[in-house]
């Protein structure tokens, strides 16, 4: 599969968990000296979504609502949480998650319709809550500024996390945002080793780009904050000072961290990679993970899910909080203002057309988003 899989995060792509039969790998006779196999490409299918704005009532995340304009990602992190969702509609939580690619075209209407709602009450939402908002091939879609756009007109505060460089396209758009307490901005770092950048998270920014976006926003006016997730204990966990080090340098006013998660297919996907990839480290840093989950892959316990549990989870832990302080990212960060949200008046004329029965509606469409992916299985 190496070959198959070049320039992606995933090692394999082993059928979904909801799935009636199982794909194996086996062995085909095809060698190096052979000619290539034909590259994975990208596919992009467009998704009838009914909704745009996903709940989710997980408490131990700090927001209700979130907004993902895209389902899977073409980052192809190793690492992330969102692999799993991928099964829902039959696909596989590996290389189809990084490959075949969903956007919503109405994403834009869809949010103009539920803001309008007279029963709307305003709320900060997240984008970004699943997959990454800056998928490469935002820069033709323009899904994700197509719901900025919306935000801005109705005023309405809101959240975004990204690994790409592309978010500073916007900056139009986040830094008036930004200056009036109604947008913040999240830049996910892992770690500053672009070697291994490239290997966990093949197709995101690189390290130097995430940096270059934080100090790009932070002069357009947008609040930034840097996320070090996932600490990867004997992996990347002894980058976790100089990262918030380099992120405060480059602007950012908050940071946060969590600890590496492995539910459902991610623990196997995971495995494989880091046998792959990092042979060498692979079952000291399985030792480390499982001693943050109580001797388990993972522990989806919502006390302890983000951070884990355990002494190597109380270092990090410890670590975090010293560096923090040392770097001045630990300020308290004024809350979005909600007071402003507005309904345009031309919005509210469409929104009487929206809320009209329609002779098709209930036809085709897809399932709607209920939690934004957020929710890890036991």
């Amino acid at each position: 599969m190496a070959e198959t899989a070049k320039g992606r995060g995933a090692r394999s792509n082993a059928t979904g968990r909801f799935e009636p039969e199982t794909v194996e790998v086996f062995d085909d006779g095809w060698t190096a000296a052979d000619a290539e196999a034909a590259p994975l490409r990208t596919t992009l299918t467009p998704e009838r979504a009914r909704t745009i704005i996903a709940r989710n009532t997980s408490p131990d995340i700090g927001f209700d609502r979130s907004i993902n304009p895209y389902k899977g990602c073409e980052h192809g992190c190793i690492y992330c949480y969102a692999r799993p969702s991928h099964a829902f509609m039959g696909l596989s939580p590996g290389l189809d998650f990084e490959s075949r690619i969903f956007f919503k075209p109405e994403a834009a209407r869809l949010l103009e319709q539920e803001l309008s709602r007279p029963r709307y009450v305003c709320k900060r939402i997240h984008i970004g809550g699943n997959t990454d908002p800056y998928q490469p091939v935002e820069r033709e879609l323009n899904s994700t500024r197509s719901v900025l756009e919306v935000l801005q007109r109705f005023n309405h505060p809101y959240s975004i996390i990204t690994k790409s460089v592309l978010i500073t396209r916007d900056a139009d758009i986040l830094g008036p945002m930004g200056r009036e307490g109604l947008a913040q901005a999240c830049i996910s770092l892992t770690t500053l080793d672009r070697g291994l950048a490239r290997a966990m998270e093949p197709r995101a920014s690189t390290p130097a780009k995430r940096l270059e976006a934080i100090s790009r926003l932070t002069d357009a006016g947008v609040p930034v904050s840097v996320g070090f997730a996932p600490v990867i204990p004997g992996l990347n966990d002894h980058e976790l000072e100089a990262v918030l080090e380099a992120a405060a340098k480059a602007g950012a006013i908050g940071a946060f961290y969590v600890t590496l998660r492995l539910p459902l297919e991610i623990k196997d996907l995971f495995r494989e990679w880091l046998a792959d990839a990092r042979p060498e480290r692979a079952a000291r840093v399985m030792s480390l993970v499982r001693q943050t989950r109580g001797g388990r892959d993972y522990d989806p316990d919502w006390n302890t899910r983000m951070k884990g549990s355990g002494p190597v989870a109380e270092l990090i832990a410890a670590r975090f909080r010293a560096a923090v302080k040392r770097y001045g990212l630990d300020g308290v960060r004024a809350p979005l203002d909600e007071s402003r949200f507005r309904v345009p008046a031309s919005a509210k004329i469409q929104g009487d057309l929206f809320d009209l029965p329609s002779p098709i509606s209930g036809e085709g469409g897809s399932r709607s988003e209920t939690d934004g992916g957020l929710h890890d299985a036991a």
